[in-house]
């Protein structure tokens, strides 16, 4: 009987000083051993659900500031590198012991769809892939990022290629009335990530660069928890209930595990009892119900809290905090009382925003700061949404699902929130916890503030301008997707529109002529749109910050699209 294969991974997750965590899938139960080539290791048993297995490693005793080679065992016998692989050998990178003097440099973008290879649909060439092409010819360690920062639609329930679709239509086992197309079962939802991430150079660079992710709405379905009676037209089909839980157990297992940093996966009650089970197939069940019936209490502060999963995490490197938030799962839908997030995660983001350090990075899948035009006839519906008259609350329902109108502007009590912490935090007078408001700046202002988003499949940089003078600290939307995907033709001028100061007027008077108020900040486009495939990389050394958008050319290369200083390091 063969013995069990590496069939996804390794993924190289979190390096927090001197340990890292790698993710793997293998074909059967295993122990897993990583190895470095400066004699630092780390072995895990493989964990099994659905018929599936997987194991993160935590290895221990890197070098601080060091590249060091590795190598994954699959039951002592070496998985990877792969017999004969051409390409460069998989590293961890540590930073130094003290590294707040050393640059930070963040790769990002969002909505990949599948390999290039297998797509149903003639695309432009995958960015992510023409990015690890360019860093495996010239695999040095000022080439590699810090870390890769994916912010939303890494697979595609709801949108596969005609390789899933076969498997599918050979199923015969499946819910009453399930969409012919889309993944529903756990099983199912594997096949997306084998397909995805296993294409030759994505692999590579997920084995060499840290990640983390977050998930959007078609890591379950386009427009999940769009509003409250969403959620419960969706409760009314019979495959959902299987779909839901599905889609946020195999988000758990094959993204948000390796978001952790070895001493939250330590502590996370989810992988305690998963790892205890001989069989955590009913444990995951019971776990992707139990979060999605939690976005019914988002509004309780205090029963969310009793119950609830948090799936937004933050970590620091050097002197730049990132902020990862959950833009789905855990809204809150209720109308007249719409929150991106619940009262009990808002709180913990403020605390996450407080801190000491040069440097504040927000991802977020959804824009902060979207096409004026764009964000106003959002708030202009919402506000009809609230509305005593059902017809005219209705109508604006129908309108919010036809248009996808759910961005932050469609929570404006959450857009005008975060904009009000920025204004604080950019003009010095946040408090430090405890300390009484107005008691005088208790934190250094960051040089910069940035908020990383994805999702609307073009890319562009925007400049907040706030009415409060004192706010110094430059903030800014960076926003690039897609990574592989396309805009459709006809949506392009609208979204360039969007920009454009007279339909951007009219749009903000339509808003006004609803009641809605004038908002706390106002933007403008310093770079974009750019409607191509392309990644960004945002780089901060000192106290100055800057990003580069690159897109893919027809030959599958990068060129920058758009250069911008984000802060100049005062």
């Amino acid at each position: 009987m063969p013995g069990s294969r590496l069939l996804i991974g390794p993924l190289l997750r979190r390096v927090v000083d001197t340990r890292a965590t790698i993710w793997v899938e293998t074909s059967a139960p295993a122990v897993v051993t990583v190895r470095t080539g400066d004699g630092a290791t780390g072995s895990a048993p493989t964990f099994s659900a659905y018929d599936h297995h997987y194991a993160i490693v935590v290895v221990t005793g890197l070098t601080p500031d060091s590249v060091t080679e590795y190598e994954v065992l699959v039951d002592d016998e070496v998985a990877w590198p792969l017999p004969g692989d051409a390409f460069p050998p998989s590293v961890i990178r540590t930073r130094a012991a003290d590294d707040a003097d050393q640059p930070v440099s963040l790769l990002f973008g969002s909505c990949r769809e599948t390999t290039q290879h297998s797509t149903a649909r003639k695309l432009p060439p995958d960015a992510l892939d023409a990015y690890a092409r360019r860093v495996m010819a010239a695999p040095d360690e000022a080439a590699l990022p810090d870390l890769l920062v994916l912010l939303g639609d890494q697979v595609y329930a709801d949108e596969t290629s005609p390789t899933v679709r076969k498997l599918l239509k050979r199923r015969r086992r499946r819910p009453k009335d399930a969409p012919a197309t889309q993944v529903v079962s756990f099983d199912e939802y594997t096949k997306l990530y084998l397909e995805s991430w296993r294409d030759p150079e994505i692999r590579w660079l997920l084995s060499t660069v840290p990640s983390v992710m977050i998930f959007d709405d078609h890591e379950v379905i386009d427009d999940w928890n769009t509003s409250q009676s969403w959620r419960a037209d969706m409760r009314e089909e019979p495959w959902w209930a299987e779909r839901i839980r599905s889609g946020l157990a195999s988000y758990w297992v094959y993204q948000h595990l390796g978001n952790l940093s070895p001493d939250e996966i330590a502590a996370d009650p989810v992988y305690a009892k998963v790892v205890a089970a001989e069989d955590a197939t009913s444990v995951l069940h019971e776990f992707g119900e139990r979060v999605d019936k939690e976005a019914d209490l988002a509004h309780d502060t205090e029963r969310w809290r009793a119950v609830q999963y948090q799936w937004s995490y933050a970590l620091d490197l050097g002197r730049t905090r990132l902020v990862m938030l959950d833009n789905r799962s855990s809204r809150v839908l209720q109308p007249g009382n719409r929150a991106m997030l619940p009262p009990g995660e808002w709180s913990w983001f403020l605390d996450q925003a407080h801190g000491v350090y040069d440097h504040l990075v927000v991802g977020s899948s959804l824009p902060w700061l979207l096409p004026p035009g764009i964000h106003h006839v959002e708030t202009w519906n919402e506000r009809l949404a609230d509305s005593g008259r059902p017809w005219v609350a209705r109508l604006a329902e129908q309108m919010r699902r036809a248009w996808d109108l759910e961005h932050w502007g469609a929570f404006r009590r959450s857009f005008e929130a975060l904009g009000e912490l920025f204004a604080r935090l950019g003009s010095g007078t946040a408090p430090r916890t405890g300390a009484r408001v107005g008691a005088g700046p208790a934190y250094a202002r960051p040089a910069s503030i940035s908020v990383l988003s994805g999702d609307v499949h073009h890319s562009y940089v925007a400049r907040a301008r706030f009415a409060d003078r004192s706010v110094k600290t430059p903030v800014h939307q960076l926003t690039c997707s897609p990574i592989h995907n396309q805009v459709p033709a006809a949506m392009r001028p609208l979204m360039t529109l969007g920009w454009n100061p007279g339909p951007s007027g009219a749009a903000r008077a339509l808003a006004r002529s609803a009641g809605v108020r004038r908002p706390l900040v106002r933007w403008r486009k310093l770079a974009g749109p750019y409607f191509g495939n392309a990644v960004a990389t945002l780089t901060h050394s000192g106290r100055s910050a800057a990003v580069v958008i690159e897109g893919t050319t027809s030959e599958g290369e990068l060129r920058p699209v758009a250069r911008q200083q984000l802060s100049d390091g005062e």
